[in-house]
């Protein structure tokens, strides 16, 4: 059966042949592919964008280095008002791990909650090994980010404390 899985307002998940389907693409007005993969096919659709994620099904490759640009591109999409469509041959592995990435970068979401947004569009979704190892070196990589940006605007708050006598500085 062809379908799109909702992940978000503006986010849809499939596989290749789905992704092909131009009638489900006008109904669900996608704007934007991600076709994350060496070979499937791209649809014929005059109305959008289309983006290629070289990579296989296969634990060893690096899918990592793509989630900030596939992140960014979604939001991008969504922020501009278009629905983006996330798809791999077979809407398993490699679209849902690009798919949770989104979630975790710009819904912050911790990958866990992440991953179940995903396979609740997507039930047969479930990333690699790989993939999914490379998801908690991403999730790492969000909380330290997200702690740094924490401790700098501690510290600009600091500016107005006094540390030699622990008050409160009145500009």
């Amino acid at each position: 059966m062809l379908s799109l899985g909702k992940v978000a307002d503006s986010l849809f998940i499939s596989n290749s042949r789905s992704a092909c389907c131009e009638s489900l693409l006008s109904q669900e007005r996608i704007t934007f592919c991600i076709n994350v993969s060496r070979q499937q096919p791209f649809p014929s659709f005059q109305q959008g964008q289309l983006l290629r994620i070289p990579v296989f099904d296969d634990p060893s490759e690096d899918l990592y280095k793509y989630f900030e640009h596939c992140s960014d591109a979604i939001e991008d999409t969504i922020q501009r008002g278009g629905n983006c469509l996330v798809y791999c041959k077979n809407g398993r592995s490699r679209s849902a791990t690009i798919c949770t990435a989104y979630l975790m970068k710009h819904q912050k979401l911790r990958l866990k909650d992440a991953f179940e947004i995903v396979k609740n569009a997507r039930p047969m979704a479930e990333p690699n090994a790989g993939f999914w190892s490379q998801l908690q070196k991403y999730e790492d990589h969000l909380q330290r980010q997200q702690q740094r940006t924490l401790s700098s605007n501690t510290i600009s708050h600091n500016k107005y404390i006094d540390s030699d006598y622990n008050v409160v500085k009145f500009l």
